[in-house]
């Protein structure tokens, strides 16, 4: 019989479902996604989860049994209460997002289903650490640079939640003159900052081009991201004593040598040999990464 779970990844820009295996494999023809977005309410997220719900359990064969569903989410989140205050969706503060999920894939299933909620970060960190990058580190940090950032931490084999399942929430850590490691480092930020600078682009697809071909607004403002995360990373380090860090996400792809930028700034921020000693590698899963993550909180 085969054995699956079914994941939800809630962000900035989408929510995604998929059908994920035991062993990490996301079903062919399971995987949709819906926009979200600034404008996103608890109504059009109700509908979001509805439709990619429904396609992913489509995809279920009859013989096959579902072990439950696995919910990442951008954050903040309260993971005991199941709700989402996302910084991306301030018109989603308070969504209870568990409760949507669990009724969309009960009202399918004609059952109730066992359903495990978390912040998207944390989701990463877990999957990393089970198939990705991460899988030697004995304290590991996931981190995706994109619409937001965020991040989840793994420590001897374990995921770390913190407190309230918010722990590695490193987008919203503080930089000089008061910014957000997110509203420096971003794809959109990123933009609108190489916007100020006289660069006539719109989103970060439009800086990976514009740096390949020369400019020098658009490459300067791959380095700032850069650097800035480099920076948060190894106060991370210092911290925590990571010995590696594994980055992801849409915009961490916006120049061939963003990691080694961001190692490189690392290394110059951090305050001890151990902390300079973290090593900073690319994401090994790509983009299913947050969905196998969100099914790694049921199946692992």
């Amino acid at each position: 019989m085969i054995r699956c779970a079914l994941a939800v990844d809630v962000g900035g820009t989408k929510i995604e479902a998929a059908l994920v295996s035991l062993d990490g494999e996301v079903a062919a023809g399971s995987r949709s996604r819906e926009a979200t977005g600034r404008g996103s309410t608890p109504s059009s997220l109700d509908a979001a989860v509805r439709a990619v719900i429904a396609h992913a359990l489509a995809a279920l064969p009859a013989d096959a049994e579902l072990i439950g569903v696995g919910i990442g989410s951008a954050g903040p989140v309260d993971r005991q209460a199941g709700k989402i205050f996302p910084v991306n969706m301030p018109l989603a503060h308070g969504y209870a997002l568990a409760d949507a999920v669990r009724t969309a894939a009960s009202d399918v299933l004609g059952r109730d289903v066992h359903t495990v909620f978390g912040h998207d970060g944390g989701a990463l960190a877990l999957a990393e650490s089970w198939l990705g990058a991460t899988r030697d580190a004995r304290a590991s940090l996931s981190i995706v640079i994109s619409t937001g950032v965020g991040g989840g931490f793994v420590v001897a084999g374990h995921y770390m939640p913190g407190a309230s399942g918010n722990a590695g929430h490193l987008g919203q850590m503080r930089r000089e003159g008061g910014l957000t490691l997110e509203e420096i480092a971003s794809g959109p930020a990123s933009a609108a900052w190489a916007r100020s600078q006289g660069w006539t682009g719109s989103t970060g697809e439009d800086l990976a081009r514009s740096a390949a071909d020369g400019d020098q607004v658009a490459r300067a403002a791959i380095e700032r991201s850069a650097r800035a995360v480099g920076q948060v990373l190894a106060d991370a380090a210092t911290l925590l004593d990571l010995d590696l860090i594994a980055v992801g996400g849409g915009f961490s792809r916006v120049s061939d040598d963003y990691i080694d930028l961001v190692q490189q700034a690392l290394v110059a921020s951090a305050a001890h040999d151990y902390s300079r000693a973290a090593r900073v590698v690319r994401s090994g899963l790509g983009d299913e990464g947050p969905l196998i993550g969100a099914a790694a909180f049921v199946l692992r």
